[in-house]
């Protein structure tokens, strides 16, 4: 395959991901207790080495704020950062052998409808996280998929906090950020061709810093503090640049924590990137198919890496995901180009990157929230039925008020749930009832091909409704599978039915061995 083949369309995008990937790095890294550099490092395994691993065209990986949480933890554990990288490592082995031993199947158990959801739920997740960011209010980090915050606020509570300590300079910078995408999105496209090559995105950081550079002249009665414009640690050549790297303490191979986090680390990892695969997957406007064992691989040579080189741990992530689509991505080379952009501007350009404001980018990810939980979709999901909209609805509602692994886990047990009273339900059907010559009723009762413990209940139910007097013909010609409470029960059933004189007959029914 001809990796060029899309270059105009993966160009700018790769150019719109690297924007949006750069704070979150620096984020998560910040939110994890690591050097602000691992992030970006893990951001430049990730692009570049998983990139060219993976089978997904359209996924980029980096560091997860999923991990955040345990990676503060681990180090903290373990004693020293260079211990946790060699946990970085072992789970990079761990998932590598995951997808050698063809565990990537788990993804395919996970429901379209809680899929949607968590796509829905990360969008409007993102709107909430950056409207304070646009508004100048930084005391969460980029990145932040949780709704309880390190400041004591939660994703609310910091909306109303965001209003009373209003920034103007960065409030008027995501005002005219907004104002140019949406015209960029609704109209200019329309009129020229420049406008489809030129992202507008681009044209919105480039806007952010000259705005910036206005407020810091005095041209502009504004001001940004500095945990609201990107803070990428800056190397004066490349000594100092190469001097951001770390390796593991490979000392600790015999510390068994060091096992437990890896093992940890490889199981969370493994499931947010199974579960961005298939959303990534859903997104794709050409709907591809990406092979779970080939990722799950990748990720684990990307984690190996990013371990062995003072990097933090490494999955697909949605956010920088959903960017890529959004922005006319193709193929995989825009996430390769944005893992090089990244390498680059750490060397090259890491000072002009610092006058980024954080409320440009902001705008940039309300759009793309925007474009992930429209309110048509709820519409739309409302319209399939309840059986489609709970599962929905629960995750996103879940994802909201916890953080993403626990909101899909509360979506797949209300998927779950509708899944057994699915099954509940079809577990037979009712073929006729007829009356002999003599009055007596005929009940048909046809089981269905899979009859499972669950559709115990359902059975059981229909059969204490024959009447006295009756008969009933079980016919089980259609079965492949009964489990064997169900099998037992309709072996003792015709004793129980003599008391009501019911007349018990079954067809193609095999007895219980013992």
């Amino acid at each position: 395959m001809n990796l060029f083949k899309e270059f105009k369309s993966d160009f700018p995008a790769s150019i719109v991901v690297f924007f949006v990937a750069l704070p979150l790095c620096l984020g998560i890294a910040l939110a994890s207790g690591a050097p602000l550099f691992s992030g970006v490092i893990a951001g430049i395994v990730g692009g570049i080495v998983v990139g060219m691993f993976s089978g997904s065209q359209l996924g980029v990986s980096g560091p997860a704020a999923g991990l955040a949480v345990i990676v503060l933890t681990a180090i903290g554990t373990l004693g020293s950062f260079e211990a946790f990288l060699l946990s970085v490592v072992v789970a990079g082995v761990i998932q590598f052998l995951l997808g050698y031993f063809k565990a990537g199947f788990i993804a395919y158990f996970v429901p379209s409808s809680v899929i949607k959801g968590m796509l829905t739920g990360i969008g409007l997740l993102i709107l909430l996280k950056q409207i304070p960011h646009a508004l100048g209010y930084a005391f969460d980090y980029e990145g932040s998929e949780s709704f309880e915050q390190a400041d004591g606020s939660n994703t609310f509570s910091a909306l109303t906090e965001a209003w009373n300590l209003l920034t103007p300079g960065a409030l008027l910078i995501a005002g005219i950020s907004l104002v140019i995408l949406i015209l960029w999105d609704t109209t200019l496209t329309k009129k020229h061709r420049l406008f489809e090559l030129l992202q507008g995105p681009i044209v919105v950081v480039l806007v952010g810093i000259l705005f910036n550079y206005l407020f810091q002249m005095g041209v502009l009665n504004f001001s940004l503090a500095e945990n609201q414009i990107v803070q990428l640690p800056v190397a004066n050549n490349l000594g100092e640049f190469f001097g951001q790297f770390t390796t593991p303490d490979f000392s600790q191979l015999t510390n068994i924590e060091v096992y437990k986090v890896g093992l940890v680390m490889a199981i969370v990892a493994s499931l947010e990137t199974l579960l961005c695969v298939e959303a990534t997957d859903k997104l794709d406007p050409i709907k591809r198919i990406t092979p779970t064992n080939t990722e799950l691989k990748a990720q684990g040579i990307g984690n190996i890496l990013s371990g062995l080189i003072g990097g933090l741990p490494i999955t697909q992530v949605i956010v920088r995901s959903s960017a890529n689509i959004t922005f006319g991505a193709k193929t995989k080379l825009s996430a390769i180009l944005h893992g090089i952009w990244l390498l680059l501007s750490a060397v090259t350009i890491a000072s002009l990157l610092n006058m980024i404001p954080l409320a440009s980018l902001a705008a940039i990810l309300i759009m793309v929230g925007y474009k992930l939980a429209k309110p048509s979709l709820f519409s739309h999901m409302y319209k399939l039925g309840w059986e489609q909209f709970a599962p929905f609805i629960a995750t996103v509602v879940a994802i909201l008020l916890t953080d993403l692994l626990t909101g899909i886990a509360i979506g797949l047990v209300v998927g779950i749930f509708y899944t057994l009273h699915h099954s509940y339900r079809n577990s037979h059907y009712l073929k006729d009832i007829k009356t002999t010559k003599d009055g007596r009723e005929v009940h048909h009762i046809v089981l269905a091909e899979e009859v499972s413990f669950f559709n115990k209940a359902s059975i059981l139910q229909v059969l204490e409704a024959i009447p006295k007097n009756a008969k009933v013909i079980i016919d089980c010609s259609n079965c492949k599978s009964i489990a064997y409470d169900v099998v037992e029960f309709i072996r003792d059933y015709p004793l129980h039915a003599k008391l009501n004189n019911i007349e018990v007959e079954t067809i193609n029914f095999i007895q219980p061995k013992y």
